[in-house]
Order: structure tokens, then C-alpha cells, then sequence
């Protein structure tokens, strides 16, 4: 009869500790996908606000006007995009970007750098490009490990992560180089 409530309890023991596991599990599925939701708004944010700053740029006359009216479409189409799918909007993104590397050369950016007001207009640009780069990063990071704890064998036999979809990343073009001296 000892051996028989012995091994029962240990089984019991056994049984609570991988329930905990489950939940835990569970829980830090959970925490990824809400991490997941506010690292998809701060991007969204971050990519209006860079948008924003380079139609600011684009009006503030210190471009040529063909570079300006280019930049000014494109960030406009970029800032339209928010009610297209992610991956349209990723394109667009990835477009301003691209026009953003070719008309912000180094020549381009010494001369609004000497202009009146444009080292700030500067400034303030690369802040809100490389926070678009920041928050795609800690994005695309929250969703590999969400990913990569959801691929867990226990996680799938369990489905601990219930009818949730599977998040993905944003691979979206965002790197703008331009040269600012100091």
C-alpha cells in the first residue's frame, strides 16, 4: 500500500510540474504576441512620423524641386498606405527609402546643412529614421522568439497558443544613408 501512495504522489508531483510548465508556457506566448501588438504600433507610428518629417523636408525648399516633388509623392504614398495590406505598405515604405538613399546625397545634405534651420530639419530626420530601424528590429525580434517558442512541441500538442495566427515579420527596407557632418 506505501509503495502504491508513494509512486501516486510522485505521479501527482510529476503531473504539477508539467502543468505548471503548460501554464507558464502559456503565459509567455501571451506576453511575446501583446509585446508583438505594441512593437507593430510603435513602428506603425515611427513610419508616420518619418513620413511626416520627410514631407516636411520635401516643402521646406532646401531640395531642388524635381527631388522635392519625388520625395514628396512617395512619402505621401507611403503615408497612404496604412490602410493597405502589411505587405503593400512594407513596399511603399521600402520605395521611400529608396528615394530617400538617391536624392540624399552627401551633397544634397551638406547644403541643407548649411542652410538656415536645416541642420535641425537634419536632425530630426535621422531621429525619426533610426527609430523606424529600432522599432522594426525589436519587432521582427519579439516575433522570432514568439515564433520559435510556438514551434516548441509541447506548445503545439497543447496549443497554448490557442486560435492566435502566427505573427510575421516586417522586412521592410528602412535603412536611409546619407552623410551629416557635425
Amino acid at each position: 500500500m506505501k509503495g502504491w501512495v508513494i509512486g501516486f504522489s510522485v505521479l501527482a508531483v510529476l503531473i504539477t510540474f508539467f502543468v505548471l510548465y503548460l501554464g507558464m508556457t502559456a503565459g509567455r506566448i501571451d506576453r511575446l504576441h501583446r509585446r508583438i501588438d505594441v512593437a507593430r504600433l510603435a513602428l506603425d507610428s515611427h513610419l508616420l512620423r518619418r513620413s511626416g518629417v520627410t514631407l516636411e523636408l520635401a516643402s521646406s525648399g532646401y531640395l531642388d524641386p524635381a527631388s522635392a516633388v519625388l520625395i514628396s509623392e512617395t512619402a505621401h504614398a507611403a503615408r497612404l498606405s496604412t490602410d493597405l495590406s502589411s505587405t503593400q505598405r512594407d513596399t511603399a515604405e521600402s520605395e521611400l527609402t529608396a528615394v530617400l538613399n538617391a536624392v540624399l546625397d552627401v551633397e544634397a545634405v551638406e547644403m541643407i546643412d548649411d542652410s538656415l534651420g536645416g541642420h535641425e530639419i537634419l536632425e530630426e530626420f535621422a531621429a525619426s529614421a533610426r527609430r523606424v530601424e529600432l522599432s522594426r528590429r525589436f519587432l521582427n525580434d519579439a516575433v522570432r522568439a514568439c515564433v520559435q517558442l510556438r514551434k516548441q512541441r509541447s506548445a503545439r500538442w497543447f496549443q497554448l497558443a490557442g486560435h492566435t495566427p502566427v505573427p510575421h515579420t516586417r522586412e521592410i527596407h528602412d535603412h536611409v544613408v546619407y552623410s551629416q557632418r557635425s
